[in-house]
Order: C-alpha cells, then sequence, then structure tokens
C-alpha cells in the first residue's frame, strides 16, 4: 500500500503542475476583480504555493544529485547573469537561460532555474514581497520552454526566438500585475492600463534582450548540456 502511494504521488503532483501554475494569474484576476482589501496578500499566497508546489513536484520524483547538479550550474549561472548585467536596465539573461534549462533538461529544471536565480540574485539586489512574484515568473518561463520544446516548437529558430521575447512580456506581465494589486487605488481599469504602459518600454527591451541571449547561447549551450545528459544518461 506504501509503495502505491509513493508511485502514484509523483504522477498525481505532475498532473496538478500546470493547474497549479494557471491559479497564480487566476487568483490575480478574481481578488482584483471583487474589489478585496487583501488583493495582494492572497495573490501573493497563491503564488508562493505554486513555487512551493513545483518544488515539492522535483522532490517527489526523486533526481539523483547528478540530474540535479546540471540544474544548480544553469540556476547559479543565471543568477550571476543577472548580477553581471544589473548597470543596464532589463538586459539580464535569466529568461533565456531558463528557457534552455527547460529544453534541455525538462520542464521542472527550467522552472527550478529561473525560481531558484530570481530568489539567490536578490540577496543583491534586496528580498522582498516581490522576490515569489519574480521566482514565479521566472520559473513559470523556463517551464514553459520545457514544455514548447518537447513538442517541437523551437525546431525552428523563429519560434525560439518569439517565444523568448513573449515571456519576457508575460514575465513583465506578471511583475506589473503584482506592482497593480498591491500599490495602485483606487484600482480601476484606466490606472491599471496606466501602470502596465509605464511598464511596456522596458517590457520591450527585456524582450529583445532574451531574444539576443538565445541566439548565443542556445545551440552551444544546448550542444553541451545534451552532451552530458547523454554521457551521465541524465
Amino acid at each position: 500500500m506504501r509503495r502505491a502511494l509513493a508511485q502514484a504521488a509523483p504522477r498525481a503532483l505532475c498532473a496538478l503542475e500546470l493547474p497549479a501554475l494557471l491559479a497564480v494569474p487566476a487568483a490575480m484576476v478574481a481578488t482584483a476583480a471583487a474589489g478585496l482589501d487583501v488583493t495582494a496578500g492572497l495573490a501573493l499566497a497563491v503564488a508562493m504555493l505554486a513555487v512551493g508546489f513545483l518544488f515539492a513536484s522535483l522532490e517527489v520524483s526523486r533526481p539523483p544529485l547528478r540530474q540535479l547538479m546540471p540544474t544548480a550550474v544553469l540556476a547559479a549561472t543565471a543568477a550571476a547573469g543577472r548580477v553581471l548585467f544589473a548597470p543596464i536596465p532589463d538586459v539580464k539573461p535569466v529568461s533565456a537561460i531558463a528557457i534552455v534549462a527547460g529544453a534541455a533538461l525538462g520542464r521542472r529544471s527550467g522552472f527550478v532555474v529561473g525560481a531558484v536565480a530570481a530568489l539567490v540574485s536578490n540577496f543583491f539586489f534586496g528580498q522582498g514581497s516581490w522576490t515569489p512574484w519574480q521566482m514565479y515568473a521566472w520559473g513559470l518561463v523556463g517551464y514553459l520552454g520545457g514544455v514548447l520544446s518537447d513538442r517541437g516548437a523551437f525546431e525552428r529558430a523563429w519560434a525560439l526566438y518569439a517565444w523568448g521575447f513573449v515571456s519576457a512580456l508575460m514575465y513583465g506581465a506578471i511583475l506589473n500585475g503584482y506592482y497593480v494589486l498591491g500599490f495602485v487605488r483606487p484600482l480601476t481599469w484606466p490606472a491599471v492600463a496606466a501602470a502596465y504602459a509605464a511598464g511596456a518600454p522596458l517590457d520591450i527591451v527585456h524582450g529583445i534582450a532574451t531574444a539576443g541571449f538565445l541566439a548565443a547561447i542556445w545551440l552551444p549551450w544546448g550542444r553541451s548540456i545534451r552532451r552530458v545528459v547523454r554521457k551521465y544518461d541524465l
């Protein structure tokens, strides 16, 4: 009985991964529409639960240490890259590295790379209520990158670069949503539109930079990671 439960848990968590991720934007829209005074807090709680759920999903699958090492290295590289490019606003390699991780190592690894990179780099930039949102948003970029790669979407270069650009806009939409829920009062459609319009130029720069980083690292990094995967049977 215990063995059956242990075998069923990873499958159940795998099936619930996407609903958990989709619960965050659903909670953001629902709480904002309801006009609740604790909108930001409720949405933040859902985001933290989603991040925790994805980490638990990876943990329950019990990957060996050698499986985790490439993920840890890419997460550290993404965090260091964010710090390195800090002087240039919204030019950061985190999204690109998370996408490469998701494509080469799987969607869960893509999520972990994005989420851990946000957490670790914020020890340099500063931790705060925005950290779980950044972990969720960058994790989602890597997760969806893995999903799209599994479906062969990145066999066409234009699709890869398009996702790089769109993923940055998605990241910006989530972080702008965090700002709107937490700081825009009264919460009206004109105020929401103004907040998103103010962030649009930076999101576009982030998208162009992500596509550029993908153009630079997709082939060499992907080839090297897949060689490691084959060599060590990951």
